[in-house]
């Protein structure tokens, strides 16, 4: 059975391009959307209360199944996940991007200004489309952004580890993957992303990266029954957990003793990605 976190449809309706893929009573048309906003839940239920499972971000496509009281049902094209985002979120689709947000945050000013009214405040991996400059400032559809704080949309950093790093005290948040809060996976995801590299969503698709190894070295990752951890070193680990519930650097022989105490059992995989 496909994977429904992964797959355009519910309750009888299907994406048409899966059609003869997946069972349905009806296929419609999609309509491509973008993120309009600096950040936006993607939740499991068409309301305020309901579970984040991810989000998406400034500038990302937001393919769109269907469409009801203010909500839409898609996939986030980046990383495939399925669910319901506002609608207010999304708007039309415009200029592809051109580059992407390198810093942890920035703040997108209202003109080529630092004195000028904040637009909004951007996390790392937003995609940017430059619509021209002032001095330092990029005029984008968000805002101005000061240049030193994008990067090309076709250079990424060489350091996955080192980017992780930098989310150090980041707040833990179920669904997260933003420089505001993420959580587990949003980590390693959004480590590699900046570094180029695609990456799913959920621990448990990421166990599937890379090869198994033996020998933990510098960015290998370890997997648990819902987490994951990334090596730093030989024998520290850096992850976003709900203990500290914080983005933490810790020896990975602690974490695997107060996991396996608490009832997360012992570590399922080591993989080198």
């Amino acid at each position: 059975m496909p994977d429904p976190r992964l797959t355009l449809a519910r309750d009888g309706i299907a994406a048409r391009s899966l059609e003869g893929i997946v069972p349905a009573t009806r296929y419609v048309d999609t309509n491509m959307r973008q993120t309009t906003v600096p950040s936006a839940s993607l939740r499991r239920a068409p309301s305020l209360g309901a579970e984040q499972l991810d989000q998406v971000l400034f500038g990302e496509l937001f393919e769109v199944l269907d469409e009801a009281d203010g909500w839409a049902f898609g996939q986030a094209k980046r990383d495939g996940y399925v669910g319901y985002v506002e609608a207010v979120a999304l708007g039309a689709v415009s200029s592809a991007p051109t580059h992407w947000v390198r810093v942890l945050r920035s703040y997108a000013f209202s003109a080529p200004s630092i004195k000028a009214v904040p637009s909004g405040l951007y996390s790392m991996n937003a995609m940017i489309a430059a619509e021209g400059q002032e001095g330092r400032f990029v005029k984008t559809a968000g805002g101005w952004f000061v240049e030193e704080h994008l990067a090309p949309i076709d250079q990424a950093e060489t350091d996955y580890v080192a980017v992780a790093e930098r989310f150090v005290g980041t707040p833990y948040l179920w669904g997260g993957r933003e420089s505001l809060g993420l959580d587990c996976s949003g980590l390693v995801q959004q480590a590699f992303y900046a570094s180029g590299r695609t990456c799913p969503r959920d621990s448990d698709q990421q166990a599937g990266m890379g090869e198994p190894i033996e020998t933990l070295a510098r960015g290998d990752l370890v997997f648990w029954r819902g987490h994951v951890a990334m090596m730093i070193n030989q024998a520290d680990i850096i992850h976003a957990n709900s203990w500290h519930m914080a983005v933490a650097v810790e020896p990975l022989a602690e974490a695997i003793a107060r996991i396996s105490r608490m009832g997360g059992g012992e570590p399922t995989a080591f993989r080198r990605p």
